[in-house]
């Protein structure tokens, strides 16, 4: 008897959390497309100004969330009586803070020099602090009470609808201002939908205003807020200091590069991670010394040189080929992005190793430690760009954060005491596999499709029949794969002497 419930809440478990891979799945595809469609209408000097604007609006809505999302889903979850409190008190929060950020956003707008019409358009995309402030709690209200299929079609409505009206705009002669437009009415669209889901379920704001469900709120997530700030500022800051220091036509094409850049670390690093990160937290035992955690760290370990295996043969493909990449995405005026993207991609390459590393701290309790790392790297970002940008121009940009990313990238190693001498091997057997792969490339050069796909046989081939990998890395690649969705099918074709439990 006791079975059924507990295989009842095991299916829906399944049901939300696929809703939500494919919302992601299909939203991130998505905003690629809208992403290299508007790059080819708007131009490059107005696709400058269009990621201005998103990485201030990115910065400053990180700042009005405040991390609220994650405490709301967690209190309500385990005490679902409390959600009328909780929506007013996110109301109330939020509310004071997307008019501190709208107020604070056009300040920075106008501090770093921008010109009138680019802070027209910002102020006008600000608004969407508000518009989306009663969408985005509604949205954390029902993850909270497990309508993550509903949700997962709204967000995948509204988005879809979002991107049809901007493009249709754009085309129709407004331009920018007619992708804000899409975005304020699609985002009152949005919390229409969602609260209307919300009060369709029973749960309404109770007033008046609960402060000490404030006082919790606030305290419980401001490391997180500071966490959020303090990454998205580390992300965003390039575009923000090109356009500041250079012009929109210089951020336009660093835009570009850093699209392809956003899709090549989501494809091959976010979404993998966040897949194992219940694997990593259930392999990681908090209560024991680090002795102890043997199975954790080698866990660490192996994920980080599979990221690097995965993250050099991608840097080396762009890095050679950038220009066969950008130009027929993008167009002719964005030739520029390809000297761009060929410093660039070695930034995802290592951002693709630090993830690891910060999941990993995630997984050990050790966010506050992690927060103090990306501060330090954000301040070294910082004064990267006062240097290289008057310099080297908008490629200046582009090393500082590949400078700054492999400073980060050293911390997080020294925190992990990795012992590099144990697979010095390996790394020189992996640095043979590239040199081949990069000597194939480059003589095939004139046809980059066929060097392309030439290079990425002699590099798997390389990989697999070379020696870069040992037996314990296929024993991990083997476990995680039979401890994912699927994993029976997996274990259904591939045979191996080695046991899958993280027990």
């Amino acid at each position: 008897m006791t079975d059924a419930p507990a295989g009842s809440e095991a299916r829906r478990a399944a049901r939300n959390v696929s809703a939500l891979a494919l919302a992601r799945v299909v939203s991130s595809g998505a905003l690629f497309v809208w992403q290299l469609s508007l790059g080819r209408l708007l131009g490059d000097a107005q696709f400058g100004v269009y990621g201005t604007i998103g990485s201030l609006y990115s910065i400053f809505a990180s700042l009005t969330s405040f991390a609220l999302g994650l405490i709301i889903i967690r209190e309500v979850a385990r005490r679902p009586s409390t959600a009328g409190k909780y929506i007013t008190a996110a109301l109330f929060i939020q509310t004071i803070l997307a008019g501190v950020g709208y107020i604070v956003l056009n300040g920075a707008a106008l501090a770093l020099g921008y010109d009138e019409g680019l802070r027209g358009l910002a102020a006008i995309a600000a608004l969407s602090l508000f518009l989306d402030l009663v969408g985005n709690i509604a949205y954390d209200q029902l993850l909270a009470h497990e309508r993550m299929v509903s949700v997962s079609f709204v967000e995948i409505g509204v988005l879809l609808a979002r991107i049809a009206l901007g493009l249709g705009l754009v085309a129709a002669g407004f331009g920018l201002l007619g992708v804000y437009i899409a975005t304020l009415l699609t985002g009152l669209l949005r919390s229409a939908l969602l609260m209307r889901l919300l009060t369709g379920a029973g749960v309404h704001a109770v007033w008046p205003l609960d402060r000490g469900v404030v006082r919790l709120l606030l305290i419980a997530a401001a490391p997180l807020a500071l966490s959020s700030v303090i990454n998205m500022s580390y992300t965003q800051i390039d575009r923000l200091m090109s356009t500041s220091l250079l012009t929109t036509a210089d951020t336009g094409h660093f835009s570009a590069a850093f699209v392809i850049i956003v899709g090549v670390v989501e494809i091959l690093s976010t979404t993998v991670l966040v897949a194992l990160f219940p694997l990593m937290s259930r392999a990681y035992k908090p209560d024991v010394p680090r002795e102890q955690n043997t199975s954790f760290y080698f866990m660490v370990e192996k994920l980080a040189f599979f990221a690097l295996c995965i993250g050099l043969p991608v840097a080396l493909v762009l890095t050679v080929f950038a220009s066969a990449v950008t130009v027929p995405v993008f167009g002719e005026d964005f030739l520029p992005s390809a000297d761009i993207l060929r410093v660039l991609i070695w930034y995802a390459a290592l951002t693709m190793v630090a993830n690891v590393f910060a999941q990993a701290m995630m997984s050990e309790n050790r966010q506050g430690r992690y927060v103090a790392i990306r501060a330090g790297g954000l301040a070294v970002k910082l004064a990267l760009n006062l240097a290289l940008i008057p310099a080297l121009g908008v490629i200046g940009a582009a090393a500082a954060s590949a400078l700054a990313e492999l400073a980060v990238l050293a911390v997080l190693m020294g925190h992990f005491r990795l012992n590099l001498r144990a697979r010095a091997g390996q790394f020189i057997r992996l640095g043979l596999v590239c040199a081949a792969m990069l000597a194939v490339m480059l003589a095939l050069s004139g046809l980059p499709l066929i060097a392309m796909l030439a290079g990425g046989l002699v590099y798997a081939a390389g990989v697999l029949f070379g020696g870069a990998l040992a037996g314990d890395d296929y024993d991990l690649l083997y476990r995680m794969a039979a401890a994912l969705p699927f994993g029976g099918l997996v274990r259904r074709f591939w045979k191996r002497k080695t046991v899958v439990t993280w027990e």
